[in-house]
């Protein structure tokens, strides 16, 4: 009995030992597989993603960057400076100068309103430089021409000078202008188009600034942006004043059929209290 007792504590005390190695064996088994499912949720995934350019769907774009993306398309491309000047639409006549004081912009019978082309404001521009500067050229030929006869004896008011000079020299004069404006209009003016007359009519090169026909033998054109500037208005300036001026002297000859300096002399004496008539004598016109 004693025997058998002891067999029957020695397999319960294995069994027992066999049932605390299982738990243990059991327990380091699930410790290993939580630590496993563990790492795999921070490993990269396996699967590799296929793409296809044909069944692609691109991502929609947010409110913002559709207004951008219309905002670039609009844009203008960027327009390259003449002179150092970009014609700019929100400035009067495009930014061009000879606005100054004390009128600032003044525009009465408005030639660069708002609405007006760039190719006008410019072509406008041009017209008024190119009469600015003949009328400054013109009164001083005014004085000189009445100073002086010249080699051809014309005396007498300038209006009535150009009739005695000889028609060759007219000639002559007039084909001089002529192949200086044809000059002018081949460097500042698009080629005629002769199958789409409205196309090309009256327009100007993009890249041509008004009035600059590249002709500078005195070396005076600057070439920094601001005083380039300042010359062109003082240019405007004294082309603007030559153009009334010479009006009011080809317009009082015209009246008095007198010259520049008589006429200021006829004046002087009525002013001064004096009678410009006594030095007249019958039959003659002073």
């Amino acid at each position: 009995a004693t025997k058998s007792g002891n067999i029957e504590a020695y397999y319960l005390s294995h069994n027992t030992t066999l049932k605390h190695l299982t738990n243990i064996t059991n327990m380091k088994l699930v410790i290993i597989s939580a630590a496993i499912s563990a790492a795999s949720a921070f490993a990269p995934s396996a699967t590799t993603s296929t793409f296809s350019a044909l069944h692609s769907t691109p991502e929609p774009l947010s409110d913002a960057e559709e207004i951008a993306a219309v905002e670039e398309a609009a844009a203008p491309a960027p327009v390259a400076t003449i002179n150092g000047w970009a014609p700019d639409p929100l400035l009067p006549c495009f930014g061009l100068p000879g606005v100054v004081a004390p009128t600032g912009f003044f525009d009465p019978l408005g030639f660069a309103q708002t609405g007006i082309s760039l190719n006008d404001v410019k072509r406008n521009r041009e017209a008024e430089l190119m009469h600015g500067r003949v009328a400054m050229i013109a009164s001083i030929g005014y004085f000189a021409g009445e100073f002086v006869s010249g080699p051809f004896n014309a005396v007498g008011p300038a209006n009535d000078q150009l009739q005695q000079v000889p028609f060759p020299v007219v000639l002559l004069l007039g084909v001089a202008i002529g192949s200086v404006e044809i000059k002018r209009a081949q460097r500042g003016w698009i080629e005629p188009d002769l199958g789409n007359w409205n196309k090309t009519l009256w327009t100007l090169r993009e890249n041509y600034y008004p009035g600059d026909l590249d002709f500078d033998p005195l070396g005076l054109k600057p070439t920094e942006p601001k005083d380039f500037a300042n010359m062109q208005t003082r240019e405007l300036q004294n082309g603007r004043l030559a153009m009334i001026g010479v009006a009011g002297m080809c317009a009082q000859e015209l009246v008095n059929h007198r010259t520049i300096m008589e006429t200021f002399s006829f004046y002087s004496k009525v002013y001064g209290g004096s009678d410009p008539y006594a030095m007249c004598g019958d039959m003659v016109v002073c």
